[in-house]
This record gives C-alpha cells, structure tokens and sequence, in this order.
C-alpha cells in the first residue's frame, strides 16, 4: 500500500514536528509500506553543518522517497509573509507530487499549516485515496489568541478553511483529549471523524545512552545545574517569561537556563537577557537530531514553555524527548494544555501556569533543592512513555484506521 505524507517539517529541519515525521514514515515503512513524504526545502531550524549542505528534489533515504519543494519564505518572517507562503504552499506542493508520484492509496498531511490539507483534499480525489489529517495546533484558534490575527474576514476565510478541511478529510487525529472535545464541541456535526492519537517517539535512540558531558565541556558548563529548553524560540512559548524567572533565581549561582535552538523571538531573548546582565541565560544553536539525546542527557531538567494567550489544550512535543532521556519536566504551560494532567498523570515533574512567576520561582528553588531526588521523576516519565507514547503503539493505532 502507497502512503504519501504531506508536512512542511522533516529532517534535516530540527524540531519536534520534523522527528514526529521522520518517525512516522519509518514505522510506516517498516510495517511494508510504500512511504513517500513531500515536504518543504530545509531553510530552517538547521545546525550549522546542514546548513551548507544542497539537497536535491527528490531522493531515497532509507527506503523512504522524499520530495523536498523550494516554497516561499515561512519561517523567521513576518506574518503576513507566512500567511502568503502557506496559502501558496499546496499550489506548489501539488505540481512537484505529480511529477514524481502517479498514485497513493493513504494520504496523511500535518498540519500546521493548514493550507496543506487543502491538498490533502485534492489529491484524495485526484487518486482515490483515504485522506487523514493530523491536527497538532487548532489553527486559527490559536493565531486569533495569539493576537495574530484580527482582521474579521482574514479570520473568517481561515475558519472557513479549517471547516472545509474537517469536511473532506475522512479522520481527523488530534493528540490529546482536551484537543478531542474542543473539536466536537466546535463541530459536533462531523464529531464522529475526531480521533485521539497522542504523539509518539522512539525511544531506541535514548536506549543505554548515558551522560556523556559532551555539551557540558562544549559550553563550559560543567559544574552547573542545567534548566534545558531545546527547540523553536516563538511567539507561542512565551520564553520572555523564562527570562523574567531567571532574573529571580539568579542568586542561585550555579543553576543555568539552557537555550538551544532559533527561532523569530531567539534575538529578542537575547537582548533582555543581555539588558538585564542574566549571566545564567545562555544560547545555543541547533543541534542535529543524532546529537540531541546526547544533548537532553548532560542536561538535568527540560523546561517547556507555552504563553497563556494560547487558549487551546495543546500539548509541547518536546515533552516527550525529556520523557524518553529520563529528564525530570519542568512546564509552564497555558491554563488548557493538556500537558498538566500528562506531568500529573507521569508524575515526571513539575507544571504550573504560565505567567504565574511567584509558583514559577517557587517551582525552580524546589527543583534545585532537592535535586538529588529527581531521578525518580526522570525514570516515572520514562515508564509512562513505553506505555503510552512509544511510536510502535501510536503507530498501530493509526495503521488501524486506513
């Protein structure tokens, strides 16, 4: 059976949604599928090794075929930028599915962005084939929170968008149950097509890895504590807050906030951290997807941030690296995200809403307090991701619904 899996994040991009993918197609393909992922040209989100490498538009990785499209800028723009670009995005992603693919029998798209499923819509009919949508942000929702997007039909033609998406696609898999009812309460007309599959990772890549202190020699911070945020700096993590809570717990000398990655809000962080003279902030670029277990390993808690605009129940992929490294979460999250009950649920660390900056700080002394302790929290995450999140269990369950 053809698979074709649409998403605008794959390696060598590095961040949560582009593993998410890599994992799907290669569980996909060693279950005997015949995988093809169209995707965007990697310009982003890069170490700086990659970032000097020419791929070309179509090869085999793996067994896995890939299409990768030169599209119009989409990240590290500004917004209306994106929007054209993603609006434009399955116009071109179309003509370059054509030329290498005739036929599919399961057409997956990830979205964000939107747009994408558009595609997803088209070719379902084009090749006659079951179209499921991955739904990870509850998009517009989360752009009108976000303060985005205002404009009354700039929302209205999204919302459109998002509803038509919904109609054509035959399941719709959303990954937690606060994403579920949001959905059937939104559109309880088509309820029955929304489906919880939670996200996944493998964790063979964490398997009898130990710390190293690679990074820890690289960055000259070997004798720290270290407060891990590893992946993309947005509007949507509310990092600025991070900041604000370094600032408090600075008199704890040897504890450091780690950040690793890039993003439209990296250089604004830097220069408030830089305006405060913070000397326990420290930047980072990307690391590579083969580094970063190695990375997560030398740290000694991983931190995930999402601002309180959000107004959805979304859940940080990147909890699940911590998760699978035995690394100890500590999350500042929006009020609806459904991480605080998988962190409770876990019991893998600590959760407390985002902007709340006295259960921040007190969350943090903690922490630090009774460090010796947080292995425990480390192992229990680790035990509820086999369980749960492991890719060969999400895996199954989606084969199950072609």
């Amino acid at each position: 059976m053809r698979v074709l899996l649409i998403t605008d994040s794959y390696p060598p991009e590095i961040r949560s949604a582009s593993h998410l993918m890599l994992e799907l197609a290669e569980g996909l393909r060693d279950r005997g599928f015949d995988v093809t992922v169209a995707t965007t040209y990697p310009e982003y989100n890069l170490d700086n090794e990659q970032r000097n490498i020419k791929y070309p538009e179509f090869t085999e990785e793996n067994q896995i075929k890939v299409i990768r499209i030169k599209t119009l800028p989409h990240h590290n723009v500004n917004f209306i930028i994106r929007g054209i670009s993603q609006i434009s995005m399955p116009y071109i992603f179309e003509n370059k599915i054509k030329k290498y693919l005739k036929k599919a029998e399961i057409i997956i798209v990830y979205s964000p962005p939107m747009p994408l499923a558009m595609l997803g819509a088209k070719l379902k009919k084009n090749f006659n084939a079951k179209f499921l949508l991955n739904v990870q942000d509850i998009f517009p929702q989360n752009a009108i929170d976000l303060g985005v997007l205002k404009n009354p039909l700039l929302i209205k033609f999204f919302k459109d968008m998002e509803r038509n998406a919904y109609i054509d696609a035959d399941l719709i898999f959303v990954h937690s149950e606060g994403n579920l009812n949001f959905l059937k309460m939104n559109h309880p007309d088509i309820a029955t097509k929304f489906i919880v599959l939670h996200n996944w990772i493998d964790t063979k890549q964490f398997e009898r890895l130990s710390r190293t202190n690679k990074y820890r020699k690289l960055y000259n911070i070997e004798d720290k504590f270290i407060i891990l945020f590893a992946g993309v700096m947005g509007l949507s993590q509310g990092l600025d807050f991070v900041i604000e809570l370094a600032e408090k717990v600075r008199d704890l000398k040897d504890l450091v906030f780690l950040f690793v990655g890039d993003g439209m809000e990296r250089t604004k962080l830097q220069d408030l951290a830089r305006a405060k003279n913070l000397n326990n902030v420290i930047f980072k670029p990307f690391v590579s997807k083969e580094e970063y277990p190695y990375l997560v390993k030398d740290c000694d808690v991983g931190l995930v941030s999402l601002s309180s605009k959000n107004k959805t129940p979304v859940v940080p992929g990147k909890i699940l690296g911590y998760m699978a490294a035995k690394l100890p979460v500590l999350a500042f999250l929006n009020r609806e995200s459904d991480g605080h009950i998988i962190i409770k649920q876990a019991n893998c660390g600590f959760s407390c809403i985002h902007g709340d900056i006295q259960k921040a700080e007190d969350l943090v002394r903690e922490i630090y307090k009774n460090k010796i302790s947080l292995s425990t929290y480390g192992k229990n995450g680790y035990n509820y991701l086999v369980n749960n999140f492991e890719r060969k269990i999400c895996i199954q369950k989606l084969i199950e619904k072609f």
